[in-house]
């Protein structure tokens, strides 16, 4: 008696619509964890199509997903032309000259159960604390563009567990993860969707591509981008629309030359009527404009965009436009949307790709079988659709909580209604400056607390039971962790250098 005996439900084929990095990150782990016998694999895309992707930066929980390929870390960053990340810097968010950085990893030391940030808003709110970026090594190291991997350097060392990500080449990264994929057993074709065809049940049971192929499978996986050719435009699923909230809608991008300075870290510099990326890789710079149609045209947004490269543009400008917001069902039947198809944040904190890879490892947890058992749908849902709405208002924070008023812009953003939820957690932090990571979301207490304070938003007080340490040893215990922090710095390679010798390019 054979597996599928033994399980006559089990789903055999399974076809992923769609490439670029939500189509090949699917392959890839479909493939690494179900093996090369429990389901044919099928990848159907179209050269003449292409990605959207533009240049990723992405954030930590990168590296886990990598480890649970068995991807080498120095041949992905070589292949991808990556580079390292410690955070990110904003520029000009909360007011004009004014630059703070959202470091990975988290301020200062255990202090014992209560947050870090207390003891330094107990010294701050008596003039005597330095900036709150002394206390962590990313933005110390950031600062300096240097850069190393966690070393034995023991438990009290910053140096023994460095939080960082990556910046890569989204075109190379979509290739490597299709070598990966192909290797493993998964079949990729070429060709145009122009037809999907619906069973007795209202499943889909066929994808007709142009050349007249008909691909059949029991389960599908939308990566087909922002057309949703399946979860939306199949089986009719609408789409919630944030733009109420985060007003941008489109995007220029170009890529230009690079400089001899690498810095380990995204800049995100705010424009009149948006927002500026860039991200510093091997071989080029990556840059774009973020901005709101409704307050600058594309022409004026260019040419924003080109007066602030780094070097000579390498490409054309390419335009993105984009609604932030997220289909009402990620998961509809036998099919589930993953990537820009199941919904968009827009890439002010590098969420894409974690979007894809939760929405993954969610689902990999939940796979079914050909019943489609409808109360696992329903909870997968609600799972994902709860982390969209955590990731909004962390963003939609970086927008409201500012004090500019120099443009139309700005003052929508400034004045806007905002989430109940974010309100209360604004509310909470002006009150003692408390954080509070909710359930799993994505954010950590330390990404909050970066965020509000850079934006300049300045508490009452501090946590009373700060009070429980002496002020004498308060002060001594932060000027500790400040000269460890610059020490720990000094010691780390400049972030060029450290790729030159681990990871460079071809």
């Amino acid at each position: 008696m054979t597996d599928t005996d033994l399980n006559p439900e089990r789903v055999r084929s399974i076809c992923i619509v769609g490439g670029g990095s939500a189509g090949w990150m699917t392959a890839a782990t479909m493939a690494r964890l179900l093996g090369p016998t429990y389901a044919k694999i099928t990848l159907v895309e179209s050269e003449e199509i292409g990605i959207v992707g533009v240049g990723e930066a992405t954030i930590p929980q990168m590296r886990t997903f990598n480890r649970m390929l068995g991807i080498e870390e120095d041949e992905f960053i070589r292949q991808t032309r990556g580079s390292f990340k410690l955070g990110i810097q904003f520029v000009d968010w909360s007011r004009l000259g004014h630059t703070y950085f959202h470091p990975f990893g988290s301020y200062g030391v255990n202090m014992g159960g209560l947050s870090f940030h207390a003891y330094f808003l107990r010294l701050n709110q008596l003039g005597e604390a330095p900036d709150i970026d002394a206390f962590s090594l990313q933005a110390g190291a950031a600062s300096h563009a240097k850069f190393m991997r966690s070393v034995d350097a023991g438990t009290k060392s910053p140096l023994s567990d460095i939080a960082y990500a990556y910046h890569f080449d989204a075109g190379l990264y979509a290739r490597y993860l299709r070598g990966y994929a192909e290797a493993r057993g998964v079949e990729r074709r070429e060709g145009r969707i122009i037809d999907v065809r619906l069973d007795e049940r209202g499943h889909v049971g066929a994808v007709v591509l142009e050349s007249g192929e008909r691909i059949e499978a029991d389960l599908y996986v939308d990566c087909s981008g922002f057309r949703a050719l399946l979860i939306g435009q199949a089986l009719g699923n609408d789409y919630v629309d944030w733009k109420h909230w985060l007003p941008c809608d489109r995007a220029v991008a170009v890529p230009c030359a690079g400089a001899e300075r690498m810095e380990p870290y995204t800049r995100s510099t705010a424009r009149a009527a948006g927002w500026q990326w860039r991200i510093p890789l091997q071989h080029r710079i990556g840059n774009g404009h973020v901005y709101s149609s409704a307050h600058v045209s594309d022409d004026e947004a260019t040419a924003v965009l080109l007066a602030n490269l780094d070097g000579e543009p390498l490409a054309d400008p390419r335009y993105v436009p984009f609604r932030t917001g997220h289909r009402t069902r990620v998961w509809d039947r036998n099919v589930v949307a993953l990537g820009l198809s199941s919904g968009f944040m827009e890439p002010l904190e590098s969420t894409s790709l974690w979007m894809i890879q939760s929405g993954l490892s969610r689902f990999m947890a939940m796979f079914p079988d050909r019943g489609f058992d409808q109360a696992t749908i329903d909870r997968y849902n609600r799972i994902i659709l709860t982390e969209y709405e955590e990731i909004r208002d962390f963003l939609i924070l970086h927008y409201h909580a500012t004090e500019r008023t120099d443009s139309a812009f700005w003052d929508y953003c400034r004045t806007m209604p905002i989430p109940d939820r974010l309100a209360e957690k604004m509310r909470v932090y002006r009150a003692h400056g408390r954080v509070f990571r909710e359930n799993e979301e994505l954010f950590n207490d330390t990404s909050w607390f970066a965020v509000m304070w850079g934006q300049l938003m300045r508490p009452r007080g501090y946590d009373p039971v700060a009070d429980a340490m002496g002020l004498d040893l308060t002060r001594d215990r932060l000027a500790e962790i400040a000269a460890v922090m610059r020490n720990s710095v000094d010691y780390m390679p400049d972030h060029r250098a450290y790729i030159r010798q681990h990871c460079a390019a071809a």
